[in-house]
């Protein structure tokens, strides 16, 4: 179970609002329309691979602009797909460790994605209430994102977080083929 202090260190550091750190993170905001999104989306894909490497090395340590790169590439809905089934059992404590100090890095308009992602594993590691309290942290950055509708739903339904796993590493293949096919 999540205790208080827990739950209390999802919330934001002093890195989300330093200036030069939010510029770095917009820098590599993906633009929908953007006539090279494939090119920003493969980055993203890679960026969230090579960082979890790196963070697997040295933690909140890693470079502050693979963090920011990730961060704003996670604006792309298929990015964002791809890093939610980017992680195995192996890498699960890896991938808990960056979410977490993403979400508390990410500065506003950047919180959504990444909290959502931390949300899911919150929820199969079957910390509920962290799950929910994350899901509220993305719906105070972007009240209407999608993906924070939908694990309500999930989260609700009582779906049990294997039969999630499964569903995520299931369709994880398929996202992956979209941007690097």
């Amino acid at each position: 179970m999540t205790t208080e202090k827990e739950a209390l260190s999802i919330t934001s550091t002093p890195q989300a609002s330093d200036v030069k750190f939010i510029a770095l993170v917009n820098s590599f905001a993906v633009i929908e329309d953007s006539p090279d999104i494939n090119e920003c989306q493969r980055d993203g894909a890679t960026a969230v691979i090579d960082l979890a490497v790196e963070f697997e090395k040295f933690a909140d340590c890693s470079s502050s602009e693979k963090i920011a790169k990730v961060l704003g590439r996670l604006s792309d809905i298929q990015v964002r797909d791809f890093a939610l089934g980017s992680h195995s059992s192996g890498s699960f404590q890896t991938y808990w460790g960056m979410w977490h100090h993403l979400l508390q890095v990410a500065p506003d308009g950047f919180v959504a994605p990444v909290a959502c992602l931390f949300a899911t594993l919150a929820y199969e590691r079957g910390d509920i209430p962290l799950a929910y309290n994350a899901l509220d942290r993305a719906t105070l950055d972007e009240p209407a994102y999608s993906l924070t509708i939908l694990l309500r739903r999930v989260f609700g339904s009582g779906w049990p977080a294997g039969a999630f796993a499964a569903m995520r590493t299931e369709l994880h293949p398929k996202v992956t083929a979209g941007i690097f096919d």
